[in-house]
């Protein structure tokens, strides 16, 4: 069983571009819960406005590793302050057709 790493040593690693960050990529059980690791790497692509195909993989982690739609949605809220309102409503599409909801389907009246 591999030891588990220091976050001094990982995050030193990290700054100083270490080459054995790819061992520890590979070879590393992570800290954090399946679950939030997912909504971290959506939260992540929507900073980087990342391309619709992808957010579909992205969504199916989440939900497989047992986020809601509602989770979801509060990611893409949270990333506001951070990446500003404009990121944001760029990825709402891209989100909800990952979701299975299309944002611009006219709902029929009444």
């Amino acid at each position: 069983m591999r030891r588990l790493v220091e976050y001094t040593d990982r995050l030193r690693r990290f700054a100083v571009n270490d080459a054995r960050l790819a061992d520890d990529a590979e070879s590393g059980t992570p800290t954090l819960e399946p679950k939030t690791l997912a909504l971290v790497r959506l939260a992540a692509l929507i900073a980087l406005g990342g391309a619709e195909p992808t957010y579909g993989a992205e969504v199916d982690d989440a939900v497989s590793a047992g986020a809601t739609a509602n989770e979801i949605v509060d990611v893409l809220a949270a990333t506001v302050p951070v990446v500003g309102l404009p990121t944001a409503v760029a990825a709402a599409p891209k989100l909800a057709l990952a979701l299975g909801f299309d944002p611009f389907e006219v709902e029929p009246a009444p």
